[in-house]
């Protein structure tokens, strides 16, 4: 399959591009959802016909086997597809409210909740899952009934076109997704011009300046930023199991996984084992390529945390190399461990407790994704205490790719959510319908010089915080009312 120029560039003004994008947009947001659904699932069909030039199409420069990305990528991403085709139609239709909560004072009135497309996303791609991350965005706001437009990351633009051929060659209007060029200037561009929503998947720095970007036209986002995952050992945890998993964890991707394991905690009865086994499951590890630019951070914090008391088990870093790397007597005050560094280095450092494994976990600024390591019941009483987005027990990572799930972050991880029910609707517009029925609107009277005696009367009754409160409010109401309709307080 050949790779499709660039639906767009920078050059081009975006202004005028966005003039049509908005006009195709408003002719797909008029397409009843099933209709909109037929379209994703030609292109589901499309996904697996051509699943290995996509895999092909993936950046070289990405440390993984085309297997790894068939896995990691294409699969989740059809998968996300179908998720979207078997529940998008009932999550974007209208709501119409039943009487149950209503309130009294409300009096005959038909209530309904709408789900409406934004307008047009910009999504910008990062280059470790050029694919999967932005793709089901995408995905899911064209469901929704939006127009997208797509900044690749670093070396993603040509998956990134391969996708939106795939797309019109499923139907799709061509105007619906537009492939800007990698230059963050193409997307700032969009900003000025006015899109509707952004979605961001990126480190936390451009995070704050996508923000800023954004913060002069109000323009809401999802930000789904760096991680420094934690992945909690318990004393009562399968010690192979951990340790495999973790590994697998340094090993995706060539580290390069926002939710990859940074930070080990250990309890301290089964530390000085975890941190052997670990050290030799990590030399067996192969090295990982690297920018230079990233090999000499990953330097720089590791020898900064071996100044400050750390002991390097295994790795090492070259100049545009990583051989995984390992450190036990880590703090929480070192640099390393409050980095959002993708690389394949892991810290190690021991607690006594389930108390002091929370508070480890929250020393980080970063607060993507936990994993915790230990018998179920014990270890889900852990996962609920933990101020994170996304916690994977006995396991790491590819639970997380289960489409029906949202993934999220909190604090300098960022904020709002993508995939599951819950990201398709990050990408529609909230509005409430209130109809009023039937010709009496008290409300609309003139005032009553005696209201508020009424009012006092009614939340007493209905609201007082004792049975004792309540009745008495009843007897208040009553008499409130007896006398208005006498003619007592005319």
């Amino acid at each position: 399959m050949g790779i499709a120029q660039p639906a767009l560039a920078s050059s081009v003004n975006a202004q005028t591009a966005l003039e049509d994008i908005r006009r195709a947009q408003q002719a797909w947001a008029a397409m009843p959802v099933a209709a909109r659904l037929r379209i994703l699932s030609r292109f589901r069909g499309a996904l697996a016909a051509d699943a290995r030039e996509l895999a092909k199409a993936v950046s070289p420069n990405l440390a993984r086997s085309e297997a790894d990305t068939l896995v990691s990528e294409v699969l989740p991403l059809a998968e996300a597809c179908r998720f979207l085709e078997d529940r998008a139609e009932k999550l974007l239709a209208p709501r119409l409210l039943d009487d149950d909560g209503k309130p009294f004072w409300i009096g005959d009135a038909a209530m309904e909740i709408r789900r409406e497309p934004l307008g047009v996303v910009l999504i910008l791609g990062p280059y470790n899952y050029p694919l999967f991350l932005p793709g089901v965005q995408a995905l899911q706001a064209l469901a929704a009934g939006n127009a997208v437009i797509w900044k690749p990351g670093r070396d993603a633009a040509a998956v990134a076109h391969v996708m939106r051929r795939l797309l019109v060659a499923s139907g799709l209007d061509a105007r619906l997704v537009t492939v800007t060029t990698e230059d963050p200037e193409s997307a700032k561009e969009f900003i000025q011009a006015g899109v509707d929503k952004v979605a961001l998947t990126g480190s936390a720095e451009t995070g704050v300046e996508v923000l800023r970007q954004l913060a002069p036209h109000l323009t809401p986002a999802v930000m789904e930023l760096s991680g420094c995952d934690a992945a909690v050992v318990r004393d009562d945890a399968d010690l192979g199991r951990a340790v495999h998993a973790i590994t697998f964890g340094m090993r995706l991707n060539g580290g390069a996984t926002c939710i990859a394991p940074r930070r080990v905690i250990a309890f301290e009865s089964i530390a000085m084992v975890l941190e052997q086994r670990l050290a030799e499951a990590a030399a067996a590890l192969p090295a990982v390529s690297v920018a230079p630019d990233l090999a000499e951070r990953a330097r720089q914090l590791v020898d900064q945390a071996i100044e400050h008391g750390a002991r390097r088990l295994a790795g090492s870093i070259g100049f545009d190399r990583i051989s995984p790397v390992v450190l036990t007597d880590a703090s929480p005050r070192m640099a390393l461990l409050q980095a959002d560094l993708f690389a394949p280095v892991l810290s190690i450092q021991r607690v006594r407790n389930d108390d002091e494994a929370a508070e480890a976990v929250e020393a980080c600024p970063y607060a993507l994704g936990a994993t915790v390591f230990g018998e179920e019941r014990a270890a889900r009483a852990l996962a609920v205490r933990l101020n994170v987005g996304v916690v994977v027990i006995n396991d790491a990572i590819v639970p997380t790719a289960d489409p029906r799930l949202p993934f999220g972050g909190r604090r300098r991880s960022g904020f709002g959510v993508t995939r599951g029910e819950e990201g398709l609707l990050e990408f529609t517009a909230l509005k409430t319908i209130a109809c009023r029925r039937g010709s009496r609107v008290p409300h609309l009277d003139a005032p009553h010089p005696h209201d508020a005696e009424l009012f006092a009367a009614y939340l007493a009754a209905v609201h007082g915080g004792s049975w004792r409160a309540r009745l008495k409010g009843f007897r208040n109401l009553a008499g409130v009312l007896r006398r208005r309709t006498l003619g007592g307080l005319q």
